[in-house]
């Protein structure tokens, strides 16, 4: 038994019947040109062959003492995580999103361990699907991606291996089994405190500069500056999810051009995307809208956990020239990266949980509805840089499903895949009205930047 450390049990905290808090993935793939009509039916049964799962699949929530740890669930039931479904005709890409948000708006069930597997058919075309959720207190997105690639492999002819039956290469901290007491995972608590506490006056020192900044430096992003908007309402349970992919060498040709990175070009992507939409709304504030970015501080090739820390971004919404977007959005960027690279990564994570503290109760306590230090989350996720197969068939596309939360009800999370980016989009079904359309304005917006 194990305990869940803190940044996982925030997560768990935070969950609600409007908020779940799991991550997912969604694979579409072509079948092989001699797969036979219960190609799905085959491949789910070979997956249904692993029934030991490894770490973290095989853990459960247990409360011990008034402490959340992860044990080992000796009652593990795979029938009960691994479902077979098929779309009506003519199994459309609409039927296939509009399927994945219902299914991503379901909370996972505490008393086993948290994930869920889909295998779909009946998509157009002879396709089929997977998706994937997982509770965010087991993975972060970097990991997340690591437990979708489980289920491919670059070589066309390798045969279906469950992500569930895979031993991680290097075990996260809720995946040991190991005696543990109350006392035992108070003791823990406590020195993870201590370690932070030992760069008190490093991270002390930085948020002073970070308050002086924010008079002098106007590319200095505050976690007081966010306008409110149509993205910053309490959400419902229900769930709109869209996705598209865009070729790479479009992406990196403007970067090239303008002298920026990828994931630059992406927020000034996204900053169009969201300025347009809202301009055709009668809802864009005069106050630029501000992103909440993840940042993997992972530096291993664990599986499990989180480890991320994130920058807040100018989106630069209140400006018309593309251009002009672009710059502000990168010297906002830029301002943050430089401020981290002052610190260790402890001492990072230190800093975001002191400016974001307040944050953090807000979205908890509900205490200041009309406050929020950001309005809309992009994360951007390295994927597989080759072309994947899974079972011989051809994956064709591979999709992160985030997680919207009260004061944020869009997230946008991309990740790489071979010549592409994929973006998924997810939002609050009642707050966002035709949210698809962002995928149009997302490819105008890399248009103005070509």
């Amino acid at each position: 038994m194990t305990p869940v450390n803190p940044m996982d049990l925030g997560f768990l905290l935070l969950e609600r019947r409007n908020q779940p808090m799991h991550v997912g993935g969604l694979i579409l793939a072509r079948p092989p040109t001699d797969a036979g009509p219960d190609y799905a039916q085959t491949l789910l049964r070979d997956m249904l062959a692993y029934q030991q799962p490894e770490p973290p699949f095989n853990q459960r929530l247990h409360r011990r003492a008034g402490v959340w740890c992860w044990t080992r669930d000796e009652e593990f039931d795979l029938e009960s995580h691994v479902y077979h479904l098929s779309l009506p005709e003519p199994g459309r890409i609409r039927e296939l999103l509009a399927l994945v948000s219902k299914l991503h708006s379901a909370l996972l069930d505490r008393s086993k361990p948290l994930w869920e597997a889909y295998v779909i058919e009946g998509v157009q075309d002879g396709r089929i699907a997977l998706y994937i959720k997982v509770h965010h207190a087991l993975v972060d997105g970097v990991a997340a991606m690591k437990l979708m690639q489980r289920v491919t492999s670059t070589d066309p002819q390798a045969e279906v291996v469950a992500p569930w039956a895979v031993p991680p290469r290097l075990r996260d901290a809720a995946a040991p089994e190991q005696s543990t007491t109350a006392l035992t995972a108070l003791a823990d608590a406590a020195s993870q405190f201590r370690r932070h506490a030992g760069s008190a006056k490093t991270v002390a020192l930085e948020v002073l500069r970070s308050i002086r900044a924010r008079k002098t430096d106007p590319d200095y992003v505050s976690v007081f500056q966010a306008p409110r908007s149509l993205f910053n309402q309490r959400i419902s349970g229900s769930r709109r999810f869209a996705a598209q992919s865009y070729a790479m060498a479009r992406i990196r040709a403007a970067a090239d051009r303008h002298e920026a990175t990828i994931n630059d070009v992406v927020l000034a992507m996204c900053g169009s995307a969201l300025r347009r939409y809202l301009l055709e709304l009668g809802e864009l504030p005069d106050k630029p809208l501000v992103a909440m970015v993840p940042v993997s501080m992972r530096r291993d090739d664990s599986d499990g956990g989180n480890q991320v820390a994130m920058i807040l971004a100018n989106l630069a919404t209140h400006l018309d020239d593309p251009l002009e977007r672009l710059d502000t959005t990168v010297r906002s960027v830029n301002q943050s990266k430089q401020r981290f690279s002052r610190l260790s990564q402890g001492e990072i994570l230190a800093y975001m949980t002191t400016v974001m503290a307040a944050h953090g109760a807000n979205m908890a306590l509900g205490i200041n509805p009309g406050w929020q230090a950001f309005n809309v989350i992009i994360s951007n996720v390295p994927g597989p840089r080759e072309p994947l197969y899974w079972n011989g068939a051809a994956v064709e596309g591979v999709y992160p499903v985030s997680i919207p939360i009260d004061g944020a009800a869009l997230n946008i999370t991309l990740n790489s895949y071979a010549d592409s980016l994929e973006f998924g989009l997810i939002g609050c079904r009642r707050t966002l009205p035709h949210m698809q359309r962002l995928l149009d304005y997302l490819d105008e917006g890399l248009s103005t930047l070509a």
